[in-house]
């Protein structure tokens, strides 16, 4: 059956607006809605529901009614999302990656996993997160070294894209996780990779736009939380992030340029958290902070 997306473009603010208005409308029917960013100078951003295709009249007629007593200019769109094996269509050239203990590899690398290794098998497919970018690896690192340090109880992986943080948390300790990602094709993606790592029980995966899913106060405050996401938006979301954290919490940043580190850390300096360590892989950080 395939999938639809209905969305309209607008500013940042206009559309977490239209998120508000949105979410008690459709959350009990667990449709995917979510805000994209696509022209960070022009302030271009587009607010989105995705649906299969039997349910669009309904979906579109109660989405339009939502965008007309508000914002009645805005023109809602439509693009089919085509049904694509997006596991099947691994890129076969990828090597493993060591990390730490951690070795992620694709399915036909499967022979070179030691007994020694925790191995996580991610073949490439349109979720971001195979291992072979430096800030997957520096927070698998990470993850690696919080887990041998401190206790903790659950954990958050924020924009889980393959699933495979929240997979390396899981096999290193037996405690639930929740995975979110804004994208409803990178949480599927995901799930795939859920099972073939062999996880049955313990990794909740939810579509969720930021903070605004009631996810996190379900399964929250966290002793972990990972974010491997891009600078700008780890600044804006800091109170939001620290909030959700427990008291003596972890909090595992990345998808940062060496460049932009400062600001970040900045940001989280100013919600009261506490650098421990910044770990540098081919111009990117991972940056593991604590709440004292």
């Amino acid at each position: 059956m395939s999938e639809i997306r209905l969305y309209v473009t607008t500013t940042e603010k206009k559309a977490a607006q239209i998120l508000d208005l949105m979410t008690p409308v459709f959350e009990d029917e667990e449709l995917p809605i979510a805000t994209t960013e696509i022209d960070e100078k022009k302030d271009i951003w587009e607010a989105s529901i995705y649906l299969y295709a039997d349910d669009e009249d309904d979906v579109q007629a109660r989405f339009a009614s939502v965008l007309k007593s508000a914002f009645p200019e805005l023109v809602i769109e439509r693009e089919v999302i085509p049904d694509v094996d997006w596991i099947a269509k691994s890129l076969e050239g990828l090597k493993p990656v060591r990390a730490g203990r951690f070795l992620v590899h694709g399915s036909h690398d499967r022979d070179k996993v030691k007994s020694s290794d925790i191995a996580i098998e991610i073949d490439a497919g349109q979720a971001f997160g195979t291992g072979h970018h430096g800030t997957t690896a520096g927070c698998l690192e990470t993850i690696e070294k919080v887990l041998a340090s401190r206790r903790v109880r659950n954990a958050l992986d924020l924009g889980t894209g393959s699933g495979v943080l929240a997979i390396g948390v899981r096999k290193l300790r037996n405690i639930p996780v929740l995975a979110t990602d804004i994208d409803p094709i990178a949480v599927r993606v995901a799930r795939e990779n859920v099972r073939r790592n062999g996880i049955a029980t313990g990794i909740t995966l939810e579509t969720a736009p930021g903070f605004h899913s009631t996810a996190f106060s379900r399964h929250g405050p966290f002793d972990l939380i990972i974010a491997n996401i891009l600078a700008r938006p780890l600044i804006r979301m800091a109170p939001q992030l620290v909030a959700h954290l427990a008291p003596g919490g972890s909090v595992i940043l990345s998808g940062i340029l060496a460049e932009q580190r400062w600001k970040v850390l900045g940001a989280y300096n100013g919600a009261k958290m506490r650098h421990v360590r910044t770990i540098w892989r081919n111009g990117w950080v991972t940056i593991h902070l604590d709440r004292p």
